[in-house]
């Protein structure tokens, strides 16, 4: 998998930004060229490269078509839901979930959306079947969970969860962190939105906005605008909205974005799909998190299961300043993230081999080095 524009060795950060594959790096290309000849053929095409990106994120999801719109970001997707779900009661949210999956429905709390429930899960920051049964009281209407969590890697059982649920109450799924980096029960999900820019590499600007047809009946028209209406140059208004998922679009997606996110997804079922490339993500993690065991690191939740953990750990070096530690690995050309204690490991199918001697060389020099001896003072001469 050598299509990476720009591949480093010791590029470990996908889970903050996954530089451009080449697919949608061309692909972005021509749709911009499209844009500049403005030529009334060319703007159908750039069109057309919208709708082709949804029908891929269809197959890829196992969706129909007009259940899938374009939003253009993870939080946008996010914050269109929470503006439409208009169900009464509750919706629960685990503590520790990352804040973009948070703040929507803090916002729309008190105007019109459901209530918010933080809950406290068992283990870490992640919420279990039997955990949420025990939260499950007559007012809960819809769970948001992550797909997977943005710290520890931990894939969330979306089918269990879901089970617990049943088919009254709402299921949201945050996808950013498994889609293109792990097989997802996207089934499960009645709700699902993903972003490009992380382990599909197909930058920023476009992200896929699940809304099962089965769910239809719990949302309203929220942020719909104009270009979610069947007759947007009607002479009269308001018109009668898109059926399934475009009904919530303000206004149309770009385009261009769209063209990247569409090749993205293309060549990631040509890779295999998400089984193979997480496969290939899962192993070059394993042998990286086998480096920094023998640094002496501690792994966080190191006792999970190797399916139950995606393309994402966590690690910190003892007696060691985790900045320093940072630092110090970018200075030898490993780029990871650091979220407070912890250093964040998140390679991907793309990363070579020689990013594991890499970070277990760096780990070494700090394990290892001298400390300077000290300096006595010396009395000053006239």
């Amino acid at each position: 998998m050598n299509d990476q524009i720009s591949a480093r060795a010791g590029y470990l950060d996908h889970a903050r930004v996954g530089p451009l594959s080449r697919p949608a790096a061309d692909a972005l290309a021509a749709a911009a060229a499209l844009a500049v000849r403005v030529d009334p053929a060319d703007l159908d095409r750039l069109f057309v490269l919208g709708d082709e990106a949804r029908a891929s994120a269809a197959r890829l999801l196992g969706a129909l078509p007009h259940e899938i719109a374009l939003a253009p970001s993870t939080s946008n997707g996010l914050f269109t839901v929470a503006a439409a779900l208009r169900a009464p009661g509750t919706l629960l949210v685990p503590r520790g979930e990352f804040p973009a999956n948070l703040y929507p429905w803090l916002r729309f709390a008190g105007r019109g959306g459901p209530a918010v429930r933080l809950v406290d899960p068992d283990r870490g920051r992640h919420i279990t079947p039997d955990l949420l049964r025990r939260h499950l009281t007559p007012d809960v209407t819809a769970l948001t969970v992550s797909a997977v969590d943005s710290l520890t890697g931990f894939v969330a059982p979306l089918a269990a969860l879901k089970e617990v649920l049943g088919p009254g109450r709402l299921l949201i799924v945050d996808g950013i962190q498994g889609l293109g980096a792990v097989p997802l029960e996207a089934d499960a999900a009645d709700i699902l939105v993903s972003g490009g820019q992380k382990w599909l590499r197909a930058g920023w600007g476009a992200a896929l906005l699940l809304i099962r047809d089965r769910c239809a009946g719990h949302l309203a028209s929220g942020l719909g605008g104009w270009a979610g209406v069947t007759e947007p140059f009607a002479a009269r208004h308001p018109a009668p909205p898109l059926p399934g998922a475009a009904a919530h679009l303000a206004t149309n997606p770009d385009f261009t974005a769209a063209a990247a996110l569409g090749a993205a997804l293309d060549d990631l079922v040509e890779q295999g799909g998400p089984a193979a490339v997480g496969a290939r993500i899962r192993t070059t993690l394993a042998e990286l998190l086998d480096r920094v065991r023998r640094a002496g690191a501690d792994v966080l939740m190191d006792g999970i299961g190797p399916y139950e953990r995606a393309g994402i750990a966590s690690f910190r070096l003892p007696g060691h300043d985790p900045g320093a530690v940072h630092r110090a690995l970018e200075a030898a050309g490993v780029i990871t993230t650091r979220r407070d204690e912890w250093i964040r490991l998140s390679p991907h199918a793309s990363t070579p081999s020689a990013a594991a001697d890499l970070l277990a060389g760096a780990l070494h020099t700090l394990t290892h080095r001298t400390p300077h001896p000290r300096q006595e003072p010396t009395c000053p001469t006239h």
